[in-house]
């Protein structure tokens, strides 16, 4: 398996987020992805290698130019504001719920944040636009290793900030481009004709499901927490199915808190079959590791152990397979789960 890692994502590390209602630090920090890197030095997966440069003109197939243009200025124009910015990271505090218009990107720059935002809980840093676009950079290598002749079955976009909860024209959930959506558009661009999204995130992968409900060539399936009780709250209900062309291409499996491996694993079954069912000749997997027992944010009960079977489950599938790395916030843990799925992926 190849492992394309970023070498800037240490850029983007928030101080605070707000999180039910409190600004906390961060849970989403550099030491995440220091703990895969540490576990994949006990074992190695495969060969470890950076990014080339980004392919800006597929990523603006996926994401929206003015958002793009948005993202890659915003933090010049924080600090432009008031030169101590630079010793804060940016929030948004303002945001054009229903009846707003989302047409006219207004020229003050809160409002604008707020634009191109749905929480409150992912900072704008200095390093920010870096680090997500070396991210982008991973996730489209990666695809287009697995879709070369003669590459490797699977490869791993092992980055951060994650992605899955970027939408075509917004960042949250710590989210800000959606790397999974860019590997799936470079498999169809390589010619892959219909490729599957499996998100294993405990939350749903809202901003995947925003970027391809109204296409018919790549099918989003999402496994998480019940959008009732959990985040991001406004989607991933089971009956949000498509809509226009892509009407039946959306699949949400939504589970209780408390779900334990057996129940969750019975989902996946169910997931896979529709990745057969809709003849994929790829697959992508935004890989959260956050369905664990420990995780602080998260409340299904997996253990470190089920990390094998479910690597060992999406190979049974038999496509060429990309990984991206998203959610795990138990950051003793989350290296070996994540190398726990790559283990028993290539053990099938």
């Amino acid at each position: 398996m190849l492992i394309v890692h970023n070498p800037l994502h240490h850029r983007h590390a928030g101080r605070h987020e707000m999180f039910r209602g409190k600004l906390v630090p961060c849970h989403e920090s550099p030491a995440r992805l220091g703990h895969v890197m540490a576990e994949l030095a006990r074992r190695p997966q495969g060969p470890l290698r950076e990014p080339g440069l980004p392919d800006m003109a597929l990523i603006r197939r996926v994401h929206a130019p003015r958002y793009l243009d948005f993202l890659a200025g915003a933090w010049d124009e924080w600090v432009a504001l008031d030169p101590s910015n630079a010793e804060l990271d940016a929030l948004p505090s303002v945001w054009p719920i229903r009846g707003f218009r989302h047409d006219v990107a207004p020229a003050n720059f809160a409002a604008r944040l707020g634009l191109y935002s749905f929480d409150s809980g992912s900072p704008l840093t200095a390093g920010t636009w870096e680090a997500s676009l070396a991210g982008a950079a991973c996730a489209i290598d990666a695809a287009r290793a697995i879709a070369a002749p003669g590459g490797p079955r699977a490869a791993m976009a092992l980055t951060r900030p994650p992605g899955h909860h970027a939408g075509p024209d917004f960042f949250g959930g710590y989210c800000f481009l959606n790397n999974a959506a860019l590997a799936a558009q470079a498999l169809r661009e390589a010619g892959a004709l219909r490729v599957a999204v499996v998100d294993v995130d405990y939350h749903h992968g809202n901003g995947t499901q925003t970027i391809f409900e109204p296409r018919a060539d790549v099918l989003t399936v999402s496994i998480h927490g019940d959008p009732r009780t959990e985040y991001p709250f406004y989607l991933g209900h089971a009956d949000e199915r498509g809509h226009g062309a892509g009407e039946g291409f959306n699949l949400n499996l939504p589970l209780p808190a408390g779900t334990d491996f057996a129940t969750w694993r019975q989902a996946l079954a169910h997931a896979l079959e529709a990745v057969r069912h809709f003849g994929a000749e790829a697959l992508v997997v935004p890989l959260g590791v956050d369905t664990f027992e420990g995780d602080p944010i998260s409340r299904f009960t997996l253990a470190s152990a089920d990390y094998l079977q479910i690597g060992h489950d999406l190979a049974g599938v038999g496509l060429p397979t990309v990984f991206t790395m998203e959610g795990g916030y138990a950051v003793a843990e989350v290296g070996v789960n994540v190398v726990n799925v790559l283990e028993g992926f290539a053990n099938h």
